[in-house]
Protein backbone atom coordinates (compact mmCIF):
# COMPACT_ATOMS: atom_id res chain seq x y z
CA UNK A 1 0.00 0.00 0.00
CA UNK A 2 1.29 3.68 -0.44
CA UNK A 3 0.28 6.52 0.69
CA UNK A 4 1.13 10.18 0.14
CA UNK A 5 2.24 12.78 2.95
CA UNK A 6 3.56 16.45 3.18
CA UNK A 7 6.87 16.41 3.94
CA UNK A 8 10.67 14.69 4.25
CA UNK A 9 11.35 11.10 4.95
CA UNK A 10 11.16 11.41 8.80
CA UNK A 11 7.94 13.87 9.29
CA UNK A 12 5.49 13.47 11.31
CA UNK A 13 3.04 13.06 8.75
CA UNK A 14 4.90 9.79 8.18
CA UNK A 15 4.70 8.81 11.53
CA UNK A 16 1.11 9.24 11.94
CA UNK A 17 0.89 7.45 8.08
CA UNK A 18 2.94 4.41 9.43
CA UNK A 19 1.10 4.07 12.84
CA UNK A 20 -2.18 4.64 11.36
CA UNK A 21 -1.55 2.10 8.31
CA UNK A 22 0.92 0.04 9.25
CA UNK A 23 4.44 -0.22 9.54
CA UNK A 24 4.80 -2.14 6.35
CA UNK A 25 2.93 1.03 4.27
CA UNK A 26 4.91 2.03 1.47
CA UNK A 27 5.37 6.04 2.02
CA UNK A 28 5.58 8.63 -0.42
CA UNK A 29 6.93 12.39 0.23
CA UNK A 30 5.23 15.45 -1.23
CA UNK A 31 6.57 18.99 -1.28
CA UNK A 32 2.87 20.30 -0.88
CA UNK A 33 -0.71 19.05 0.75
CA UNK A 34 -1.49 20.00 -2.86
CA UNK A 35 0.42 17.81 -4.32
CA UNK A 36 -0.78 14.95 -1.68
CA UNK A 37 -4.47 15.83 -3.18
CA UNK A 38 -3.50 15.35 -6.33
CA UNK A 39 -0.79 12.22 -5.64
CA UNK A 40 -3.91 10.45 -4.54
CA UNK A 41 -6.51 11.61 -7.17
CA UNK A 42 -4.60 10.49 -9.47
CA UNK A 43 -4.52 7.15 -8.23
CA UNK A 44 -0.61 7.19 -8.45
CA UNK A 45 -1.09 6.26 -4.51
CA UNK A 46 -3.53 4.12 -3.17
CA UNK A 47 -4.57 7.30 -0.56
CA UNK A 48 -3.13 10.05 1.62
CA UNK A 49 -2.74 11.37 5.56
CA UNK A 50 -2.98 14.95 6.19
CA UNK A 51 -2.87 17.03 9.05
CA UNK A 52 -6.26 19.11 9.54
CA UNK A 53 -5.98 20.41 13.18
CA UNK A 54 -3.54 20.66 15.76
CA UNK A 55 -3.88 20.69 19.40
CA UNK A 56 -1.74 23.78 20.12
CA UNK A 57 -1.25 25.67 16.93
CA UNK A 58 -5.28 25.06 15.36
CA UNK A 59 -6.35 24.05 12.24
CA UNK A 60 -4.73 23.82 9.37
CA UNK A 61 -7.01 25.75 6.49
CA UNK A 62 -5.55 25.01 3.08
CA UNK A 63 -6.64 21.14 3.65
CA UNK A 64 -10.14 22.50 4.62
CA UNK A 65 -9.91 23.90 1.56
CA UNK A 66 -8.25 21.12 -0.39
CA UNK A 67 -11.06 18.68 1.05
CA UNK A 68 -13.77 20.96 -0.71
CA UNK A 69 -11.82 21.08 -4.11
CA UNK A 70 -10.58 17.51 -4.68
CA UNK A 71 -13.60 14.32 -4.40
CA UNK A 72 -11.57 12.62 -2.35
CA UNK A 73 -13.61 11.12 1.03
CA UNK A 74 -12.35 11.16 4.31
CA UNK A 75 -11.52 7.13 5.41
CA UNK A 76 -9.65 7.45 8.56
CA UNK A 77 -8.49 9.83 11.52
CA UNK A 78 -5.37 9.62 13.41
CA UNK A 79 -4.48 11.62 16.39
CA UNK A 80 -0.09 11.77 16.51
CA UNK A 81 1.48 12.84 19.61
CA UNK A 82 3.57 14.97 18.72
CA UNK A 83 7.30 14.79 20.94
CA UNK A 84 10.10 17.16 19.49
CA UNK A 85 13.86 16.64 19.60
CA UNK A 86 17.02 18.93 19.54
CA UNK A 87 19.28 17.48 17.24
CA UNK A 88 22.46 17.77 15.97
CA UNK A 89 25.87 16.00 14.90
CA UNK A 90 26.52 13.16 16.51
CA UNK A 91 29.11 14.13 19.68
CA UNK A 92 28.23 18.02 19.47
CA UNK A 93 27.40 19.44 22.57
CA UNK A 94 24.58 21.89 23.73
CA UNK A 95 27.75 24.48 24.24
CA UNK A 96 28.58 24.29 20.61
CA UNK A 97 25.11 25.45 19.41
CA UNK A 98 24.63 28.60 17.37
CA UNK A 99 21.67 28.23 16.10
CA UNK A 100 18.49 26.50 15.83
CA UNK A 101 16.26 25.88 12.76
CA UNK A 102 12.88 24.11 12.14
CA UNK A 103 9.85 24.48 10.41
CA UNK A 104 7.86 27.68 12.22
CA UNK A 105 5.89 25.58 14.68
CA UNK A 106 7.92 23.15 15.28
CA UNK A 107 9.93 26.54 17.14
CA UNK A 108 6.71 27.80 18.19
CA UNK A 109 5.87 24.92 19.93
CA UNK A 110 9.80 24.89 21.80
CA UNK A 111 9.78 28.86 22.28
CA UNK A 112 10.55 28.46 26.13
CA UNK A 113 12.95 25.90 25.98
CA UNK A 114 14.61 28.25 22.99
CA UNK A 115 14.85 30.92 25.23
CA UNK A 116 16.35 28.80 27.57
CA UNK A 117 19.34 28.85 25.78
CA UNK A 118 20.83 31.90 25.90
CA UNK A 119 23.12 33.06 22.81
CA UNK A 120 21.44 30.66 20.26
CA UNK A 121 19.27 32.04 17.46
CA UNK A 122 16.18 30.53 15.60
CA UNK A 123 15.49 30.36 12.16
CA UNK A 124 12.47 28.89 10.60
CA UNK A 125 12.59 26.55 7.21
CA UNK A 126 9.79 24.39 5.26
CA UNK A 127 9.77 21.17 7.29
CA UNK A 128 10.76 19.66 10.98
CA UNK A 129 12.43 16.92 8.91
CA UNK A 130 13.86 18.64 6.33
CA UNK A 131 15.53 20.54 8.94
CA UNK A 132 17.57 17.80 10.04
CA UNK A 133 18.39 17.04 6.53
CA UNK A 134 19.56 20.87 6.05
CA UNK A 135 22.13 20.32 8.97
CA UNK A 136 23.07 16.72 7.41
CA UNK A 137 24.09 17.89 4.19
CA UNK A 138 25.60 21.68 5.09
CA UNK A 139 27.91 19.95 8.05
CA UNK A 140 27.76 22.95 10.11
CA UNK A 141 27.74 21.29 13.72
CA UNK A 142 27.06 25.14 15.80
CA UNK A 143 23.31 24.57 13.73
CA UNK A 144 20.90 22.14 15.30
CA UNK A 145 17.31 21.17 14.39
CA UNK A 146 13.97 20.63 15.62
CA UNK A 147 12.12 17.45 14.75
CA UNK A 148 11.45 13.95 15.40
CA UNK A 149 13.03 10.74 16.93
CA UNK A 150 12.15 9.17 13.44
CA UNK A 151 13.36 12.48 11.80
CA UNK A 152 17.04 11.56 13.86
CA UNK A 153 16.83 8.00 13.01
CA UNK A 154 16.30 8.65 9.03
CA UNK A 155 19.29 11.07 8.98
CA UNK A 156 21.99 9.44 11.08
CA UNK A 157 21.57 12.34 13.66
CA UNK A 158 22.01 12.07 17.12
CA UNK A 159 19.68 13.48 19.66
CA UNK A 160 20.43 15.74 22.22
CA UNK A 161 18.08 16.89 23.96
CA UNK A 162 13.95 15.20 24.05
CA UNK A 163 10.67 16.02 24.75
CA UNK A 164 11.81 20.00 24.65
CA UNK A 165 7.96 20.94 23.67
CA UNK A 166 6.41 23.82 25.86
CA UNK A 167 3.62 21.80 26.65
CA UNK A 168 3.30 17.94 26.74
CA UNK A 169 -0.46 18.26 25.56
CA UNK A 170 0.22 18.14 21.82
CA UNK A 171 -1.72 16.62 19.87
CA UNK A 172 -1.87 16.27 15.78
CA UNK A 173 -5.20 14.99 14.11
CA UNK A 174 -4.72 13.64 10.65
CA UNK A 175 -7.24 12.34 7.98
CA UNK A 176 -7.09 9.69 5.78
CA UNK A 177 -7.79 10.34 2.07
CA UNK A 178 -8.71 7.84 -0.28
CA UNK A 179 -10.32 8.03 -4.18
CA UNK A 180 -14.20 6.13 -4.38
CA UNK A 181 -13.60 2.40 -4.70
CA UNK A 182 -9.93 3.01 -3.14
CA UNK A 183 -10.25 2.75 0.92
CA UNK A 184 -6.96 1.88 1.91
CA UNK A 185 -9.08 0.72 5.18
CA UNK A 186 -12.99 -0.27 5.36
CA UNK A 187 -15.14 2.41 6.82
CA UNK A 188 -16.85 1.48 10.02
CA UNK A 189 -21.03 1.90 9.03
CA UNK A 190 -21.72 1.66 12.96
CA UNK A 191 -20.65 1.58 15.91
CA UNK A 192 -17.63 4.35 17.06
CA UNK A 193 -17.59 6.29 13.79
CA UNK A 194 -17.17 10.20 12.74
CA UNK A 195 -18.88 12.15 10.21
CA UNK A 196 -17.57 15.34 8.56
CA UNK A 197 -19.47 17.38 5.92
CA UNK A 198 -19.30 20.99 4.70
CA UNK A 199 -21.96 23.41 3.96
CA UNK A 200 -23.57 26.83 2.95
CA UNK A 201 -25.98 28.92 4.51
CA UNK A 202 -28.31 31.67 3.30
CA UNK A 203 -27.20 35.05 4.98
CA UNK A 204 -30.17 35.35 6.98
CA UNK A 205 -30.80 35.79 10.31
CA UNK A 206 -30.88 32.71 12.41
CA UNK A 207 -29.37 30.33 9.83
CA UNK A 208 -26.71 29.12 11.52
CA UNK A 209 -29.03 28.65 14.80
CA UNK A 210 -31.06 26.39 12.95
CA UNK A 211 -28.56 24.65 11.12
CA UNK A 212 -26.93 23.64 14.43
CA UNK A 213 -30.04 22.41 15.62
CA UNK A 214 -30.89 19.48 13.77
CA UNK A 215 -27.83 18.00 15.68
CA UNK A 216 -29.10 18.83 18.64
CA UNK A 217 -32.86 18.06 18.32
CA UNK A 218 -31.06 13.96 17.94
CA UNK A 219 -28.34 14.57 20.24
CA UNK A 220 -25.64 14.18 18.02
CA UNK A 221 -22.33 15.12 19.29
CA UNK A 222 -20.06 18.20 17.27
CA UNK A 223 -16.61 17.32 17.78
CA UNK A 224 -15.35 20.00 15.45
CA UNK A 225 -16.96 23.41 13.48
CA UNK A 226 -14.87 25.75 11.58
CA UNK A 227 -15.89 28.28 8.96
CA UNK A 228 -13.86 29.55 5.64
CA UNK A 229 -14.71 32.42 3.66
CA UNK A 230 -16.77 31.35 0.66
CA UNK A 231 -14.61 32.52 -2.22
CA UNK A 232 -16.44 35.31 -4.41
CA UNK A 233 -19.06 36.21 -1.58
CA UNK A 234 -17.26 38.24 0.51
CA UNK A 235 -18.80 37.85 4.25
CA UNK A 236 -20.22 34.85 3.13
CA UNK A 237 -19.12 31.24 4.47
CA UNK A 238 -18.45 27.84 4.37
CA UNK A 239 -19.39 25.31 7.49
CA UNK A 240 -17.17 22.43 8.21
CA UNK A 241 -18.59 20.15 10.83
CA UNK A 242 -17.61 16.62 12.62
CA UNK A 243 -19.84 15.03 14.17
CA UNK A 244 -20.02 11.21 16.40
CA UNK A 245 -22.17 9.10 14.39
CA UNK A 246 -22.62 7.12 10.63
CA UNK A 247 -24.01 8.32 7.94
CA UNK A 248 -25.34 4.52 7.98
CA UNK A 249 -27.17 5.16 11.11
CA UNK A 250 -30.89 6.33 10.44
CA UNK A 251 -30.45 9.60 13.21
CA UNK A 252 -27.55 10.40 11.54
CA UNK A 253 -29.34 10.33 7.83
CA UNK A 254 -32.65 12.01 9.00
CA UNK A 255 -30.06 14.59 10.62
CA UNK A 256 -28.85 15.55 7.42
CA UNK A 257 -31.93 16.06 5.34
CA UNK A 258 -32.61 18.15 8.10
CA UNK A 259 -30.03 20.41 7.09
CA UNK A 260 -30.45 19.68 3.64
CA UNK A 261 -33.53 21.94 4.28
CA UNK A 262 -32.06 24.82 5.61
CA UNK A 263 -28.53 24.63 3.48
CA UNK A 264 -27.92 26.00 -0.20
CA UNK A 265 -25.12 23.44 -0.09
CA UNK A 266 -24.37 20.46 1.74
CA UNK A 267 -21.67 17.40 1.26
CA UNK A 268 -20.48 14.75 3.02
CA UNK A 269 -16.69 14.78 3.44
CA UNK A 270 -17.15 10.83 4.49
CA UNK A 271 -18.18 8.88 7.47
CA UNK A 272 -15.12 6.84 8.96
CA UNK A 273 -14.03 4.64 12.49
CA UNK A 274 -13.21 7.09 15.25
CA UNK A 275 -9.44 7.47 16.75
CA UNK A 276 -9.31 7.31 20.41
CA UNK A 277 -5.40 8.19 20.96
Amino acid sequence: MQIAFQGEPGAYSEAAALEHFGAETVTVPCESFDEVFATVEAGMCDGGLVPIENSLAGSIHRNYDLLLQHALPIVGEHYLRVQHCLITHPGVTLAEIRKVISHPQGLAQCEKYLRSLLGVKSEAVYDTAGSVKIIREQGDRSVAAIASRRAADVYGMAILAEGIEDDPANFTRFLAIARHGMSPQPVVPGGDAKTSIVFTLRNVPGSLFKAMSVFALRDLDLTKIESRPLVGKPWEYLFYIDFVGSTADPTVSRALDHLGEYALMLRVLGSYPRHRP
